[in-house]
């Protein structure tokens, strides 16, 4: 099963959001403003003849883990059927989970966070996710993947109501990274966010091969529930399917829902790997997020009796 990991921080605190897997991880869960300099990564630069034998061995890994997963019917991309129903309460349960609790302490690494409720965060700038790629990563493999990240884009402005995009010079950086870029993507990343701290460069640089892909969103120095930035990381390794679910998973969880649940249902922000890509119900969940009601820093007190009415009027219910 795959595991999420966010991390929440500044320009100064960060969210890490990432994907993991549980299926052949170990048992504990690891969860996911300067112009930047020109992308060193994209540089047209020759993709190596073979891949390390680390790299190699992690394809043959999630290959099989993605196999595995589908033969026993997980990983769905059918976004939730009859045998998967939902109303408003659950609504109303899995938005206060997801937008107001986060896996892991924030500025602590993959600590796991305490069960303490904190204040609505989201974007309130337009949204531009910039694509780079490792240059381990083959030229099909990046059509394919600008493919669907674009796709993607377009889908989350709808469902969000909020300006999202593709393109350059953007504040929500998408790095698709095989295990023989990421030391050298580590100047890139610094020059993005800067002042990011040691303890989240290593989490970059040695990623532990359970966690898939992960997702660490900045927010502002002058309001801490705003983000401005986020950094994306997802292993070129992967097979389509699983890269798929980390772009879905990753670029959701950096709008504001930070956390994961067992009891989220059908929905991607979920580790037992049942859904691969976004369902009907994350969609609402990014609507009621984005709902011109709600506004950054409210606490879950404060924000409750909105999201619920909300969530009410998204699926039926009494008011």
């Amino acid at each position: 099963m795959r595991r999420t990991a966010s991390i929440f921080a500044l320009t100064g605190a960060m969210a890490l959001v990432g994907c993991t897997d549980a299926t052949m991880a170990p048992p504990t869960s690891a969860r996911p403003e300067l112009r930047p300099t020109p992308a060193a990564i994209t540089a047209p630069v020759p993709p190596r003849a073979e891949p390390s034998s680390a790299s190699a061995a992690l394809s043959t890994y999630y290959a099989r883990a993605q196999a595995d997963l589908q033969a026993r019917g997980l990983l769905r991309t059918d976004g939730g059927r009859v045998d998967t129903p939902f109303d408003a309460e659950t609504l109303i349960r899995n938005f206060e989970t997801l937008a107001f609790y986060d896996e892991y302490e924030r500025g602590r690494g993959l600590t796991p966070a305490r069960n303490v409720s904190g204040n609505l965060r989201r974007w309130e700038d337009p949204v531009r996710m910039t694509i780079e790629f490792g240059a381990s990563v083959p030229p099909e493999q990046r059509t394919a993947d600008r493919a669907v990240i674009n796709g993607y884009a377009d889908r989350l402005a709808r469902v969000t109501g909020h300006p999202i995009s593709t393109g350059a010079d953007g504040n929500f950086y998408v790095m698709v990274l095989g295990e023989d870029d990421r030391v050298a993507a580590l100047p890139r990343i610094q020059s993005i966010v800067p002042n990011m701290n040691p303890a989240t460069l290593r989490i970059i640089r040695d990623i532990p091969r359970s966690i898939h892909c992960l997702v660490i969103a900045f927010s502002d120095v002058e309001n801490d529930f705003v983000y401005r930035k986020a950094i994306a990381i997802m292993r070129a390794e992967h097979p389509p399917l699983l890269r798929r679910s980390c772009v879905h998973e990753e670029l959701a969880q950096g709008l504001g829902l930070a956390n994961d649940s067992p009891r989220a249902r059908p929905s991607i922000f979920n580790d037992d790997d049942e859904f691969a890509l976004l369902t009907t119900h994350d969609e609402m969940l990014l609507q009621m997020l984005y709902d011109p009601r709600l506004t950054p820093g409210m606490t879950l007190d404060q924000a409750r009796p909105i999201f619920t009415r909300i969530a009410r009027e998204l699926a039926g219910g009494s008011s």
